[in-house]
């Protein structure tokens, strides 16, 4: 599996999924939307966690800069 998600890439997911994490823990979203964000934002940090996106993969986009 190799590393398709550069630096930048991944602190915008870490702090999308912290910034959906914190509106579902407060209840600002919830009910179905806000599961489905809550699962949304834990996919998006396990791929930052893995620097790997299957989506990135099958589109063909590269943003890590060490790969280049």
């Amino acid at each position: 599996m190799k590393k398709n998600m550069g630096q930048k890439d991944k602190l915008v997911r870490v702090v999308i999924a912290f910034i959906i994490a914190v509106l579902f823990y407060y209840q600002i979203i919830s009910g179905f939307i806000g599961v489905a964000l809550l699962l949304f934002a834990i996919a998006i940090l396990l791929t930052s966690l893995f620097r790997f996106s299957p989506l990135y993969k099958i589109i063909g986009i590269d943003t890590n800069k060490s790969n280049n």
